[in-house]
């Protein structure tokens, strides 16, 4: 049996199972490309490039879709250049799929990194599980709530395994500043605050020429439709564009860069099947956040800036310390703290030095990852009620284990997005 006959009735046996590297087996420890795990791309911008270079290193990038042709060709050149350098010989079997349904027909496709807008993000994990792939798929998972429940239920109907780029749950400083909250450090948990951008807003933006190589209607999918602007995609310009900004594709930096800092406090504050029950919208006069309550009694706000210059980061008050959490830095009150050592007898989190290799692992042991599909939904659902309740302006009542608003049919209606047609969110 071949390793495509052994993955294929793996997954549909739901056995568990592991792919043995040659050296084991008596070989070099060299990995040839035919034992390695086949993956196509599907959004080639700045980040899906990025993400293309870190699977490269790991497992076989071998097909890229995008609604942008140029796009597609530097993934393209990379791959190519990138494994030419790595054996020593010329590649040329890359493909490129302007429709990525054609990529997720390919039965020799383990997997897709779903780099896409955030307005595409569970259609094609939907349909990428239901095809028999596996799904890395960025952060923010979902653009509403319902559409992280459907591709939650998607993963579980199919049997598929999903790695959010939840990527912050690899890196040590935050495991370490989540181990101490947990283990109580600082003592009780009085307090979270979360520094990142503002919510997101309606889409403003003048029309601009159409390029000749992006397929507009293509690029909006089921989001409303408006005119193209550069700011959307930067054809003249490299870097992140900014439809994160605009409310019908993206949910500012309350769910771009709160995919990451909230996704920590509910990791620290063990809620990672749960939430907060209660959001109170800002009050600017008498300078108070935007402010959530769990059903403990922990308050949480959103607060740009309470470290001044320092950006994203997260804050935990407890009764006997403080922990400032970032990527830039670890400080703790008491400053001991940030070498402690946590014991074999006390709480210790999923433990994971590198989120790619984790998914692959995942692939291949059929285990879940250490960012999974329920813990992606949990965190961008905090958010994506931030934005509501930023949005209405009043408060909110939230029933995490129903996943509905108390009392309030507008808000429960904007649990899913409308779709243009013929687009549907079905499982």
């Amino acid at each position: 049996m071949n390793r495509r006959m052994f993955l294929k009735g793996s997954a549909l046996s739901a056995a568990a199972f592991t792919i043995l590297p040659r050296n084991v087996l008596g070989g070099n420890a060299y990995t040839p490309p035919s034992d390695k795990i086949n993956i196509g791309l599907i959004g080639c911008g700045i980040q899906g490039r990025g993400l293309a270079s870190q699977f490269a290193k790991r497992a076989n990038v071998i097909a890229a879709s995008d609604c942008e042709s140029t796009r597609m060709q530097r993934v393209q050149d990379f791959i190519e250049k990138e494994t030419e350098k790595a054996t020593g010989k010329a590649y040329k079997g890359f493909k490129q799929y302007a429709d990525y349904n054609e990529l997720l027909a390919r039965a020799d496709i383990d997997a897709v990194i779903i780099a896409t807008p955030d307005h595409w993000h569970a259609l094609i994990t939907i349909a990428a599980c239901r095809a028999g792939k596996d799904v890395y798929v960025e952060k923010p998972m979902s653009h509403c709530i319902a559409e992280g429940r459907a591709m939650a239920d998607a993963v579980k109907k199919y049997n598929r395994v999903l790695q959010v780029g939840n990527m912050q749950r690899s890196w040590r400083n935050f495991r370490h500043a989540c181990e101490l909250v947990r283990n109580g450090y600082i003592g009780e948990i009085r307090e979270v605050k979360v520094s990142v951008g503002p919510p997101p807003v309606k889409y403003n933006l003048p029309e601009q020429p159409l390029p000749k190589t992006l397929n507009w209607e293509q690029w909006i999918g089921p989001a409303p439709m408006n005119p193209f602007n550069d700011e959307l995609i930067f054809m003249k310009r490299d870097g992140y564009p900014n439809w994160r900004n605009y409310r019908e594709y993206g949910g500012g930096m309350v769910t771009d860069w709160g995919a990451h800092m909230f996704d920590i406090a509910q990791w620290a504050l063990g809620m990672d099947d749960s939430g907060p029950i209660e959001f109170m919208p800002p009050d600017v006069k008498k300078r108070i956040p935007l402010t959530m309550r769990y059903a403990s009694g922990v308050i949480m706000t959103h607060e740009p800036g309470f470290r001044k210059s320092d950006g994203n980061c997260v804050r935990f008050i407890g009764s006997d310390g403080i922990i400032d959490i970032s990527r830039g830095f670890l400080d703790t009150i008491p400053s001991k703290l940030q070498d402690q050592v946590i014991g074999d007898n006390e709480i210790k989190l999923y433990h994971s030095d590198d989120h790619y290799s984790d998914f692959l692992n995942a692939m291949k042991t059929r285990k879940q990852p250490i960012s999974t599909v329920e813990i992606g939904h949990r965190t961008i659902s905090v958010c994506h009620i931030a934005n509501l309740c930023y949005e209405f302006d009043r408060p909110l009542v939230w029933n995490p284990e129903k996943e509905v608003f108390f009392n309030d049919a507008e808000a429960n209606r904007r649990r899913m997005d409308v779709y243009r047609n013929p687009y549907k969110l079905e499982v």
